[in-house]
């Protein structure tokens, strides 16, 4: 090597070092520990790390969760790690130096970017998907937009979200279409039970079957491609409530065989507030109207579904972070851990005198959200006694058959935490009993 050639290797090697030093120092320490924690988690199965509490304390450590308090209610919302907030915070800044300017022609810039990211998340053309800001918004555009008449009969259950059916009730004021009922029976291990109540109430008039994936209630995962194949095989159209299956467990939205689907960001992949996405089958769209009035209400663009006014922009490029921090934790490693954060509890729960679980256990049937209850006694004063004496946030739950206690737990929270939910029923069963 000649003299200059080794000055300047040497010149080029110093500048490097120098560079990953200052990298290390100004990189956060969390952001360290997390980086090391998943490098060794390339070495154990997501089965195995299902349970490996040391990993996921690093994964808590992208949060900025309370530590005065134990969030079990990440159904409702869930937060969003560190990077989210950054880029929201960054978003915002930039945006308020010049509002126009930046939200018109440097953030919506990256709406197509981020429109093929949470197409390829969800397994569909990009031009199949709409950004919305919930799942309420989504799915309404597709209630108030399908072109249904007097007489038309839509089957949903009675344990569907209640914006969803309300929704369905104006419909039914509105138009005179018919809303046929469905009364599950929950929970179920039983497939073919689960299939036939809806595809019993199919009729010769009927039109659209609405079929929520997960029951936000008590987390019973519904069978929709079944019900779906039925469905289509009479010429009905689907539409799929994904509120609280995208990105909590693997699927993509064309295998449930969905005609519609809408879900909101900003529980399970951990977006900020105010995020979700619309699907629509491709021949679909022509024929659905938008619910906010577009240029072409006819048109065969997923586009119209998008004429929101103005709106948040540094919001919704923020979702793109929430994509990386997801593909960075691995939809597999994600899905094992919540499904064994909720058989943790639930399995202490079950011994807890006079507790009934109301979510099953078994894969397929259950996920990560969980329900208990306790006959004889008041979900809301449990509840609240959990809040008062332990600082535990869950939901009580009081819905035609479904009643008890819902706990959503997230990739940060801890089988201590758990522990300590644990503890607090017990205590209230002993408190109440006297």
């Amino acid at each position: 090597m000649s003299k200059f050639n080794r000055r300047s290797f040497l010149h080029t090697f110093k500048a490097l070092s120098a560079g990953t030093l200052l990298s290390a120092i100004s990189q956060p320490a969390w952001s360290r520990n997390l980086h090391r924690a998943l490098e060794n988690a390339s070495l154990k199965s997501p089965d195995q790390l299902a349970s490996d509490d040391d990993f996921w304390y690093f994964i808590q450590q992208s949060y900025t969760v309370s530590p005065g308090l134990i969030n079990l209610n990440n159904g409702n919302v869930a937060p969003s790690p560190k990077t989210v907030q950054d880029a929201m915070k960054r978003n915002f800044d930039l945006t308020n130096e010049a509002p126009s300017h930046f939200m018109l022609r440097v953030l919506d810039l990256g709406r197509e970017p981020l429109r093929r990211n949470l197409a390829r998340l969800a397994g569909c053309s990009a031009e199949e998907l709409a950004i919305q800001r919930n799942t309420s918004e989504a799915l309404e555009a597709v209630i108030f937009g399908l072109p249904l008449k007097a007489g038309d009969e839509v089957v949903l259950t009675k344990q569907d979200y209640p914006n969803m059916i309300n929704a369905w009730k104006q419909r039914e004021m509105r138009d005179g279409i018919k809303l046929v009922w469905v009364n599950l029976e929950l929970p179920s291990e039983d497939t073919d039970y689960l299939v036939k109540a809806y595809t019993q109430a199919f009729t010769p008039k009927t039109k659209v079957v609405h079929v929520t994936h997960v029951i936000n209630w008590n987390g019973q995962i519904i069978p929709v491609r079944k019900i779906a194949d039925a469905a289509h095989q009479k010429g009905i159209e689907v539409v799929v409530d994904g509120a609280h299956s995208f990105a909590q467990f693997q699927f993509t939205v064309p295998e449930l065989g969905a005609d519609y689907f809408g879900t909101s960001l900003h529980k399970w992949l951990s977006a900020c507030i105010g995020t979700g996405f619309l699907y629509v089958k491709k021949e679909k769209i022509k024929n659905l109207y938008p619910l906010f009035a577009a240029p072409d209400a006819r048109a065969d663009d997923i586009r119209k579904f998008e004429h929101l006014g103005t709106r948040p922009f540094f919001i919704e490029q923020a979702i793109g972070n929430a994509i990386e921090f997801y593909e960075m934790i691995g939809a597999e490693r994600k899905e094992k851990r919540l499904f064994y954060l909720k058989n943790y509890w639930m399995e202490k729960a079950k011994n807890i005198p006079g507790a009934r679980l109301g979510t099953s256990m078994k894969p397929g049937f259950g996920c990560g959200i969980g329900l208990v209850d306790l006959p004889g006694k008041k979900m809301p004063e449990l509840e609240a006694y959990l809040w008062y004496h332990y600082k535990v946030h869950a939901s009580a739950v009081v819905l035609e058959n479904i009643h008890g206690l819902r706990v959503t737990p997230n990739v940060y929270t801890t089988t201590k935490q758990l522990d300590v939910l644990i503890e607090g029923i017990k205590a209230f069963v002993e408190a109440s009993s006297k």
